[in-house]
């Protein structure tokens, strides 16, 4: 099983259904097995990305409350080097943020060519946020497709490749997730009382997300939709589709220096 990019011809299923593992999916052992394998992957791919330093990867993970960005995160990139990966984390805007354009803070943070970087949550904010709590009127938000849609490409032309996820749970999952964080005192400092309203919701951040994978899954940088009911499903499928794509880069070792070519060490 692999997961395929969004078609911006074809409407999107983001159904309570959709969010579950299918039948197909590997499971037990197995899993576990195939998981590992494709984390090492990224692990000895990213050395030589890194070496190479023509690329740089970028990851943006996107998902309602409690849908696995930072699980995620954790697992799937478990084996890579920390010196050659970086997390950014977009909350709410500060002052000095909302002064400048939606896209000022997120092009800060973009990786630079030879890293991994990831986005727990992104740009894609500067749409959800807006149009669901209806801060800003239409015109503003639905530009935003366009002005997202340009500046990816500007990142891809110069070799940022970009892989997008859309952590897709259910609603009774993530009910059965924020009860757990309520319970656990390992966990309940991540819970908001925003949580519980973004919940109430639910179909208005459906359409949102709806809006953003018709509009902005381009080839450039296209958007996957993972079902992620199943954490360890989750997890196997997004390390399988990051290695798949960076196996594609055709990335090498740089050759040698010619001044330490035949250079002895005594």
């Amino acid at each position: 099983m692999k997961l395929h990019p969004v078609s911006g011809k074809h409407s999107v299923r983001l159904d309570d259904d959709d969010a579950r593992p299918p039948s197909s999916a590997k499971t037990g052992d197995a899993l576990q097995r195939a998981t590992k394998k494709e984390t090492e992957r990224i692990s000895e791919l990213q050395r030589v990305l890194y070496a190479d330093a023509r690329f740089a990867l970028l990851i943006v993970l996107q998902g309602r409350d409690a849908s696995g960005k930072d699980g995620t995160i954790r697992r799937v990139f478990s084996a890579v080097n920390p010196q050659g990966c970086t997390v950014a984390s977009f909350k709410e805007p500060t002052e000095i943020e909302r002064r400048h354009d939606f896209l000022w803070r997120i092009h800060q943070q973009v990786p630079a060519r030879g890293m991994i970087g990831i986005f727990n949550r992104s740009h894609y904010e500067d749409i959800l946020v807006p149009r669901v709590h209806d801060l800003v009127p239409k015109k503003v938000w639905s530009a935003r497709y366009d002005e997202i849609n340009d500046f990816e490409r500007l990142l891809t032309e110069n070799s940022v490749v970009i892989l997008k996820f859309l952590l897709h749970i259910s609603r009774d999952e993530q009910r059965t997730r924020l009860v757990e964080r309520l319970a656990d005192e390992k966990k309940n400092w991540k819970f908001r009382a925003g949580d519980l309203d973004d919940r109430a919701r639910w179909d208005d951040f459906t359409k949102a997300y709806r809006g953003i994978l018709t509009h902005t899954s381009t080839k450039w940088a296209p958007w996957f939709v993972v079902p992620a009911d199943d954490k360890d499903v989750r997890d196997w499928l997004v390390a399988r589709t990051i290695a798949d794509r960076m196996d594609k880069l055709d990335l090498r070792y740089p050759p040698a220096d010619a001044s330490i070519v035949g250079l002895k060490i005594v």
